[in-house]
């Protein structure tokens, strides 16, 4: 890469308008990717927090699956799933949206019950207590309604005490408070006509999942597949997914478009390198390894900004930083440009060295 180092340091001006255009490009990327993942958080976040190998909902009579918001698992059906070979736990959950009062405040939160007995674990960080009429309250939860721990919350003319605050759990962009089943019970009682057992059964273990599916009219999805049971999830990640990738797709074509124009440029010096001998696949090396300092240095410095810039979103931004939205674009990005950029080294480096040089000169 001797050449193309002294390239960089001689040419600073095309390396710094490059560089900045694929700063900004990340940046661009990087936001819309935290934009999706925080969006999407706040879609699933509270179902995730549930242990299941599979969820379990009623079908409808067409046998296509419904969504939490229609689902409805009669006792009888929860019971045969717990009872089938090969299952570990099946715990009934309910999932209603309802509105919530506390002394200092009221806000919509996705009331969550879970388990037959209000001692059920929920995660590592929160437990249902042992106590009758009461309710842990997600991070978001507790902030909307300027609640904390011993605080009494009114659900549907319910008190309920609160236990807990647990992680940030968000179900459909409403903050996530879990209960008892029997308390769920209560309050979905209230907002449905009848009564109703659950929403859908969290299965662990490994039955015989269609035939005791079929068995008891149910569907039964893993992780990832119940989550397009959440209204509006499927279709708002699907936008967003398509705007990324078509971000990507004119990402490779700008960033090839630089690079093919600077190699152009350089085309006198490879054609005197080839005159010299130099082989094809070594000038491909410097080349592309050119081409991969300016797009190491301007996804740094763009991913850079955007962690710095995620970290102080205010609240109400459903933004995410992770891995996901961070090194996985950043890399895919540099994956795309050295990509766009042997398309326009190739041309370059596969001409005589002769007329090169009589073009060039």
């Amino acid at each position: 890469m001797f050449v193309a180092l002294r390239d960089l340091r001689f040419a600073r001006g095309r390396f710094a308008l490059i560089s900045s255009v694929i700063v900004l490009i990340t940046i661009l990327v990087g936001f819309l990717s935290g934009l999706a993942g925080g969006l999407a958080w706040q879609n699933v976040s509270g179902i995730l927090a549930l242990p299941f190998d599979k969820m379990v909902l009623a079908a409808s009579d067409n046998g296509a699956a419904t969504d939490f918001s229609s689902s409805s698992i009669t006792q009888k059906q929860a019971d045969t799933w717990a009872e089938a070979e090969g299952v570990t736990s099946a715990t009934p959950v309910g999932i209603t949206t309802s509105r919530a009062e506390s002394e200092s405040g009221e806000a919509a939160i996705t009331i969550v019950g879970y388990g037959a007995s209000p001692n059920q674990e929920l995660s590592p960080e929160a437990t249902v207590a042992d106590i009758p009429r009461s309710i842990v309250l997600s991070t978001g939860a507790a902030d909307a309604l300027d609640a904390q721990i011993g605080d009494t919350v009114t659900i549907a003319g319910f008190k309920l005490l609160v236990s807990a605050v647990g992680d940030d759990w968000w179900y459909s962009h409403t903050p996530v408070a879990y209960t008892s089943l029997a308390d769920w019970q209560d309050i979905a009682a209230t907002q449905r006509e009848g009564t109703i057992f659950a929403t859908g059964v969290a299965v662990t273990g490994s039955p015989q999942w269609d035939q005791v599916a079929s068995n008891t009219h149910t569907t039964a999805k893993g992780q990832l597949a119940s989550l397009t049971a959440i209204p509006a999830f499927a279709s708002e990640v699907g936008s967003l997914g398509m705007m990324i990738a078509m971000l990507f797709s004119i990402s490779a074509l700008v960033i090839g478009a630089f690079f093919t124009v600077w190699t152009i440029q350089r085309s006198g010096d490879i054609a005197i390198l080839k005159a010299l001998g130099a082989a094809t696949r070594t000038l491909m090396k410097d080349a592309l390894g050119q081409a991969g300092v300016v797009l190491a240095t301007g996804v740094a410095v763009g991913v850079a900004a955007v962690i710095g810039v995620g970290a102080i979103v205010p609240a109400a931004l459903p933004f995410l930083v992770s891995p996901l939205t961070t090194a996985l674009p950043a890399a895919l990005l540099v994956i795309l440009g050295l990509a766009g950029a042997a398309v326009g080294v190739r041309s370059v480096t596969s001409v005589n060295p002769l007329s090169a040089l009589g073009g060039a000169r």
